[in-house]
């Protein structure tokens, strides 16, 4: 979704859930038995940072007809969206998984990557890389797990894809776990890396939206962009 997050329309709150209409739709959130604020959701046709900035400035997309009642409610659509819990909770399997050491699979949803997916699943898997690839550094001048790990955060931390502000959690010697906050309204896309044991110098990943249901390709983007810039440090894609 354009304004809100790619494609999310619906957030999770503790102990009730807020529905909003489908994308290019606005639509009417009923958030107490006195009063329902209308809020756009969607208008995919319209430019995001646009539709944003009309928001932000106390009006509607300019392809929205605005009658009187909007317009005494606008303003107040700001507030509503100020309570909103964007953020959403922390997933609780997060990490490597003990049944079957590797990264978590991911939901039915397509706003989610990884890994660990089957390869005949193309909407959520993604290929693992290698910091030492035969064809290249691998064979004249290899790095250890923790000169790559080293790149890795190098990497994370230089790079926001989409403006998404990065924010290390969790580091141990083989696992690095960063939260992606967006600009506007603070949402949050967990994101892990995982060296697994062994000496084939590779990392999985995942790459996942905390809330919502489309991505729009935001992680696909995010993990492409960091590939990019590892790529330039010698890493690879592993069989792509």
């Amino acid at each position: 979704m354009a304004l809100l997050h790619p494609g999310s329309c619906l957030f999770h709150r503790p102990r009730r859930k807020v529905y909003l209409s489908s994308p290019k739709r606005s639509s009417y959130v009923k958030v107490n038995a006195l009063s329902t604020l209308r809020i756009v959701c969607g208008l995919a046709e319209e430019e995001p940072g646009k539709v944003a900035q009309d928001l932000v400035n106390g009006g509607l997309p300019s392809s929205t007809q605005v009658s009187r009642r909007e317009i005494i409610l606008r303003t107040s659509s700001l507030a509503m969206l100020a309570f909103i819990n964007f953020r959403g909770e922390r997933p609780d399997y997060l990490g490597v998984q003990k049944s079957v050491p590797s990264l978590a699979l991911c939901p039915a949803t397509p706003n989610c990557i990884s890994t660990a997916e089957e390869i005949n699943d193309p909407g959520h898997y993604v290929p693992p890389w290698t910091y030492n690839p035969e064809e290249g550094r691998g064979k004249r001048n290899p790095v250890s797990k923790e000169q790559a790990m080293q790149e890795l955060i190098e990497v994370v931390e230089k790079t926001k894809p989409d403006n998404f502000t990065p924010r290390i959690v969790k580091k141990t010697d083989d696992y690095l776990y960063v939260e992606y906050e967006s600009p506007l309204f603070k949402f949050i896309d967990d994101v892990e890396f995982w060296f697994p044991p062994g000496n084939r110098s590779i990392v999985e990943y995942r790459s996942a939206s905390r809330v919502g249901n489309q991505d729009f390709n935001i992680n696909r983007k995010r993990i492409k962009a960091l590939r990019q810039a590892l790529e330039k440090k010698g890493w690879r894609s592993v069989g792509f």
